[in-house]
């Protein structure tokens, strides 16, 4: 007996009504959020919301903003990773080598070095 399958329902994204990024960082100019919890807000895989971090942090410098981070911390043995370029959470503390690493939390704030009002040539 042959069983035939039931066609699948085509994949209908939820509405929004502003762009994804914009929807990130109203979410992050308002509290400091950890890649997870920016997925849950948005309804996107937590590895796309990197994506979107890094296009922000890169395109933020043009409007006087600033993607913040809060580095991630070992809870293990204390380590905070400062000089980490990446935004993804490490997998591991160099120095204890333990797995339980507090993620980064990313935040958007105006820049302060940047000037308001530039000079025009």
């Amino acid at each position: 007996m042959v069983r035939r399958q039931k066609p699948k329902e085509p994949f209908v994204p939820a509405e929004r009504h502003e762009t994804i990024r914009k929807e990130i960082m109203s979410l992050l100019s308002d509290q400091k959020l950890s890649a997870k919890d920016v997925s849950a807000e948005v309804h996107i895989p937590e590895k796309d919301v990197y994506e979107h971090l890094e296009h922000i942090e890169r395109s933020t410098h043009k409007t006087g903003l600033h993607l913040s981070i809060v580095p991630a911390e070992c809870l293990k043995c204390g380590f905070i990773f400062r000089k980490r370029e990446r935004l993804k959470k490490p997998g591991r503390c160099p120095i204890c080598h333990g797995e339980k690493i507090q993620e980064p939390l990313y935040t958007i704030r105006e820049d302060r070095f940047s000037d308001p009002h530039p000079a025009h040539s």
